[in-house]
């Protein structure tokens, strides 16, 4: 049985509350939303606790209607849930965040898609499947939808959740490889060389995060958002319990500097036997440990693997940042009262 979470809460809120509210008074528009709780916020992969109820918490709907229908009538939407929704119901109050209206966050279906992944449709070239920041594809995919008459939102989430084509899967998982092992390994023990702890702590962090990512990308699921990475990560199929012990072992504080590198040691032989395992690179000899520069075996992979890709995107690096989302992000923020932003930080004076 999936976990208790505010998602179906909201869920019996739209049914007996917002939908019958919206059929009654925008009957046409209301034929062309998708309606559901997706996007942003622990609630969408039912992780919320105790701790979600800080900030931006509480039911909710998401709606989403076409842009032209958003331009002409979206405001007048708003305004007709704004003075017509309760402000609470069941005992709960409506969440408030990245909305006029608490409790129903309306925009149009193109302007979620092109925050999230940057497009206003589901990819449909190679190219643009690699310009995709991977943990927002979650925030297109994960959720649920309970309305959608004309389908075009799921049609997006169900091209997207069939995952990546093979030819660019093998391109990110290639990067991933030059990542974890050039700018990672390698880059941890000239830092250890050189007592460079700073430089340390971070290449150590980056490349522990890319090699739980490629464990994703080898049981062909998207990985999360970072602070929902640790949990998913623990239920994939085949990875997590392989590489279970290390991930539990390596970020420790008591965990001492050598330890952490031969771990990340430890992890690239674990992600290479399983490509070789499924044929992405051929069987090979064990090598040694470089008493300068580590372990870069995985470097080993990417040539492999960068060799399988298309001519026309192996000069294509993979998007890792969250690009499309910072840009919504930064344009939302200069439009917020600064009161209203601290509010929502939590940000309290002192008396």
């Amino acid at each position: 049985m999936a976990k208790h979470s505010i998602i179906d809460e909201s869920h019996a809120f739209w049914n007996e509350v917002v939908h019958p509210f919206l059929a009654a008074r925008f009957p046409a528009e209301t034929a062309q939303m998708a309606a559901g709780v997706f996007g942003y916020g622990s609630e969408v992969l039912r992780l919320d606790d105790d701790y979600s109820t800080d900030h931006h918490f509480g039911l909710r709907v998401n709606v989403l209607l076409p842009a032209e229908v958003m331009a002409s009538r979206g405001a007048r939407i708003e305004d007709t849930l704004a003075e017509g929704l309760p402000a609470s119901w069941r005992g709960r109050e409506l969440r408030e965040g990245y909305t006029r209206t608490k409790g129903v966050a309306l925009a149009s279906l193109q302007h979620h898609l092109r925050s999230t992944i940057g497009l206003e449709e589901a990819p449909n070239s190679h190219s643009q499947w690699l310009s995709i920041p991977e943990e927002d594809v979650m925030h297109v995919v994960a959720g649920e939808v309970w309305h959608d008459p004309s389908g075009r939102f799921s049609a997006v989430r169900a091209a997207l959740a069939g995952y990546y084509p093979e030819e660019v899967r093998l391109r990110r998982l290639a990067h991933w490889c030059r990542y974890f092992s050039g700018m990672g390994v390698y880059a941890l023990k000239r830092a250890l060389l050189r007592d460079n702890e700073l430089y340390a702590s971070t290449t150590f962090a980056r490349s522990l995060r890319w090699g739980v990512q490629m464990a994703f990308m080898l049981d062909r699921q998207y990985y999360p958002y970072d602070k929902w990475l640790t949990v998913m990560f623990h239920r994939l199929p085949r990875m997590g319990a392989r590489l279970a012990a290390i991930v539990e072992e390596a970020p420790k504080l008591a965990t001492p500097w050598d330890r952490k590198l031969d771990l990340l040691h430890q992890m690239s032989d674990v992600l290479d036997q399983a490509m070789v395992e499924d044929g992405l690179i051929a069987p090979h000899p064990r090598y040694k440990v470089s008493a300068t520069s580590g372990y870069r075996l995985l470097e080993s992979a990417y040539a492999e693997l960068i060799r399988k890709c298309p001519a026309d995107i192996r000069g294509i690096v993979p998007q890792w940042e969250q690009v499309h989302w910072e840009g919504f992000h930064s344009e939302f923020v200069s439009g917020v009262g600064l009161e209203d932003w601290r509010r929502m930080l939590l940000l309290e004076e002192y008396e």
